[in-house]
């Protein structure tokens, strides 16, 4: 089965980052996704963000080769870009000119601060986006934040979210014959991923500072734990049936210290005492202790280590694509499988 995006035609923009996530995702899904590059542009085949991906190398500075674009435009369902606010527009290839070429076309566009407010013409990356969200302000140890890669913003907050939005375009397209343009903030989209946290705050649940909530490493049960050979382990032992087994197995269920779970004055020195146990072992040794447990744990593995994890090879999380290993297609689905990725082909 070829994907449940099968049949559908999507233009991107060639950009960095989030767009090509974006293409992707939306590739994997089975949309026939065709990236435009600039004439002359090196295009690496074993680049797992551009896999299963139809390239063409046009100048959009070039009257000919706009008109070529814009004449693909007569059948596909979407376009997107993930360039300044106003690229398009100097190129001459305003969303008011590609919609006037197909009315149904859905026109992603995708930056950091959005198309319009105060910030949209700065520069920026997703470390700033997610600043100013409050994503960032929320991640790292108590002494100050840490950028938690470029996952909130550019790939959460940023590509992923344009994979929905193009999606959920292009089906109101299909039954009202209109399309539209999405304006995707990636600022916008890492606050969006902070909506739970947001509302633990309000409710009371949430302190606005890092290390001192169960889930930002301030609780001694949700965390990473150093072992003997210098590797980590992860804990999440959060649900009180999940806490019990982790104290038995430790040797700690008659441990008054650890009877109220949820004394935050007591955390930092509980957080010492599970430190100390856990460098007694090496990781394969805690792994052969709980992993596979209720305890709510795993290893910590690099990513060189991740694809060769049983469960990574029993579920087939991982793939090669001539000789690359990339994070398999996701997720599966019953009825339209995605199908493997290929390598970027030029048209």
């Amino acid at each position: 089965m070829p994907g449940p995006l099968a049949g559908l035609k999507i233009i991107e923009l060639g950009s960095i980052g989030p767009g090509p996530f974006c293409g992707m995702l939306l590739a994997d899904a089975g949309a026939t996704v065709i990236r435009i590059e600039r004439r002359g542009a090196h295009v690496d085949p074993t680049d797992a963000m551009l896999r299963s991906r139809k390239i063409l190398h046009l100048d959009l500075k070039s009257a000919n080769d706009r008109e070529a674009l814009i004449d693909m435009l007569e059948d596909a369902d979407g376009i997107f870009e993930g360039m300044r606010p106003g690229t398009l527009e100097r190129l001459g290839l305003a969303p008011d000119i590609l919609l006037a070429k197909n009315p149904r076309l859905v026109v992603g566009r995708m930056t950091g601060w959005g198309q319009t407010g105060p910030l949209s013409g700065a520069a920026g990356h997703d470390i700033n986006y997610i600043a100013l969200s409050g994503a960032l302000h929320g991640i790292g140890p108590a002494e100050h934040p840490i950028p938690p890669l470029a996952l909130v913003g550019d790939f959460g907050g940023g590509g992923m979210l344009l994979a929905f939005s193009m999606t959920a375009a292009i089906l109101y397209a299909r039954t009202s014959g209109k399309g539209q343009i999405i304006d995707c903030a990636m600022t916008e989209g890492s606050g969006q991923l902070m909506a739970a946290f947001y509302s633990y705050m309000a409710s009371g649940l949430w302190r606005d500072t890092r290390e001192a909530n169960v889930v930002d490493g301030g609780a001694h049960f949700y965390g990473v734990y150093e072992t003997r050979d210098r590797k980590f382990v992860s804990i999440g032992s959060i649900e009180p049936q999940f806490y019990a087994l982790l104290l038995q197995t430790l040797g700690l269920e008659n441990d008054e210290r650890f009877m109220d779970q949820m004394d935050t004055s007591n955390w930092p020195e509980l957080k010492n005492v599970l430190a100390s146990i856990f460098k007694k072992k090496t990781q394969a040794e805690w792994c052969a202790i709980m992993e596979n447990t209720d305890i709510c744990f795993a290893p910590v593995l690099s990513m060189a280590d991740a694809p060769s994890h049983p469960h990574a090879r029993a579920r087939g999380s991982f793939v090669e694509v001539e000789g690359i290993v990339h994070p398999a297609p996701a997720p599966k689905y019953s009825l339209t499988p995605l199908p493997p990725p290929r390598p970027a082909r030029t048209i």
